[in-house]
């Protein structure tokens, strides 16, 4: 691993190492770009991954204080994770369950498609479709996605039996066990998922694509990378012309440090990169760093979810076989006559029995109907809404004036109300979730409100006009030339498909775009 100057200009720092900062990271690298790469968290190993659910969480997790309002039902039963994001090195890539659908073709012509919807804060993406699908394929060939250029897919576990009866049943035709970025067979060095549930756990046989293991330990043999854990940057600095000069974080002693920058990419997750922008406050950058028209933090988006769970009268063990390995998408549509824009997709779900009563269901359910599912986990089905909600100005993410962090710096407020388009969907949803368990004799069903969120997009995102957004059509903040947006706060809107796929073709997509820019000192 390259050992890079703190006063080395020429560096590229890269500010997180999940989907994009990892995959970014490696790119640069194996292009022969010196890059110093910045991970708040530690760096776990498939030895050290925990299998106890509750000691994986707490290993795995950003649990540092957020701040919610609005609203949204998330303060309320959730009241002290409204956004589950990691703090690991490989960031959600390390917890999160694989799942890799593209973004359908309509989704980037959101304002387009579905028009100007009031209380919405819609745009087009500033890039075709057709130029997104190839980083598509070049992406899920990465990953190794099954299902696609020729990976096989999932084997039916139960749990999806379950799924698959009752899909058919209601009408639905477009039931498989999913795109998932998971070996089906050994693949890239990796071995073969052996379908022992709890995804969100670290896959101690590497099965599950992560950057811990895949882009960060290739790109520190490229002898590029520069890599510093438990390592959180706290502010990024900017010259009198305006370019981003270095970034300043705390070591893992907690000791102020500055790192010298040619290019700052940040690939923080939503919440933390609005609010580190958000932080790095000038007499130029008043409201925050790249932030002249307002941008920064605005139209937060989390996908529309929601549980759907259904108690039967026979063992099902959700809990074994590959969590989301099954999926519906007939209603990844957009089509009105539903009540609502855009489309969702229904997805298998499960949740450990400790996990269940905390996250699978609204804090009003108590008593004995939560008994009553509690005492029917063997034999439970469970489902997760994954629909596209619609982006909106004031959703945003502001800087707490009350909750300060361990370093005295405020801490990020997560505000939502939610349109009456997201709420039409999630009941369209749950509906048909209901009717598909009743349909092949559940017991009992039931359901959730709005999960915490797992997909945080958006809060940076690329437009063509500045009043809109916040970077280019690369992801290039307007404001500052040499900083970049790379993970999913670039996201225009957010489709309706799990974000990871994305961050990641746009994350190589990226890295094209600066090498060149870097060759062409144009940067």
């Amino acid at each position: 691993m390259a050992q890079i100057a703190q006063h080395d200009s020429n560096a590229v720092v890269v500010i997180g190492s999940g989907a994009g900062g990892g995959t970014l990271a490696h790119e640069l690298t194996r292009r022969g770009i010196k890059v110093v790469l910045l991970e708040a968290g530690a760096r776990q190993s498939l030895a050290s991954f925990s299998q106890n659910p509750g000691e994986a969480f707490v290993q795995l997790t950003w649990l540092e204080p957020r701040t919610a309002s609005g609203s949204w039902t998330v303060p309320e039963d959730y009241p002290g994770l409204p956004s589950w994001t990691a703090k690991t090195l490989g960031g959600t890539t390390v917890h999160w369950t694989g799942a890799a659908p593209r973004i359908r073709p309509w989704e980037v012509r959101a304002r387009t498609t579905y028009g100007d919807v009031p209380g919405t804060s819609l745009i087009d993406w500033p890039i075709e479709y057709a130029e997104l699908e190839h980083y598509y394929e070049l992406a899920e060939r990465r990953m190794v996605v099954s299902r696609r250029h020729g990976n096989p897919g999932f084997p039916a576990s139960n749990h999806f039996k379950v799924m698959y009866n009752g899909a058919r049943r209601i009408g639905y035709r477009q039931v498989h066990t999913g795109y998932l970025a998971i070996n089906t067979r050994p693949a890239d060095n990796r071995a073969m998922c052996i379908q022992q549930g709890f995804c969100v756990q670290g896959c101690k046989i590497a099965a599950k694509w992560s950057t811990l293991y895949t882009e960060i330990p290739r790109a520190e043999d490229t002898g590029n990378l520069d890599l510093r854990v438990a390592s959180r940057a706290v502010r990024i600095e900017h010259g009198r012309d305006g370019r981003v000069t270095g970034v300043v974080y705390r070591d893992p002693q907690g000791v102020e440090q500055r790192q010298a920058a040619r290019i700052v990419c940040l690939a923080c997750n939503s919440v933390e990169t609005a609010r580190l922008l958000l932080l790095s406050e000038s007499a130029r950058f008043p409201h925050g760093l790249a932030n002249s028209t307002d941008q920064v933090g605005r139209n937060y988006c989390r996908h529309v979810a929601g549980f759907i769970w259904g108690a039967f009268d026979k063992p099902i063990h959700f809990y074994r076989g590959t969590t989301l390995a099954g999926i519906i998408e007939d209603e990844t549509r957009h089509d009105t006559t539903r009540g609502f824009a855009g489309g969702y997709h229904l997805e298998l779900a499960a949740l450990d029995l400790p996990s269940l009563p905390l996250a699978g269901f609204p804090c009003t359910m108590w008593g004995r109907d939560l008994a009553y599912f509690m005492d029917h986990y063997a034999s439970l089905a469970g489902m997760l809404v994954n629909g596209e909600d619609l982006p909106r100005a004031t959703n945003r993410i502001t800087l707490s004036p009350s909750v300060k962090d361990a370093f005295g710096l405020p801490v990020a407020n997560i505000h939502v109300d939610e349109h009456a388009n997201d709420a039409a969907m999630r009941a369209h949803a749950q509906k048909q979730g209901k009717a598909l368990y009743e349909s092949v004799g559940a017991l009992r069903t039931a359901t959730s409100r709005q999960t915490p969120a797992t997909h945080n997009m958006c809060t940076a995102r690329m437009s063509r006009n500045p009043r809109d957004g916040v970077a280019d059509a690369h992801g290039r903040a307007h404001d500052v030339p040499n900083l970049f947006l790379s993970d999913g706060s670039a996201l225009s809107t957010p489709g309706s498909a799990n974000p990871t796929l994305t961050i990641v073709a746009l994350a190589l997509r990226q890295a094209e775009h600066i090498a060149r820019e870097m060759s062409a000192r144009n940067i």
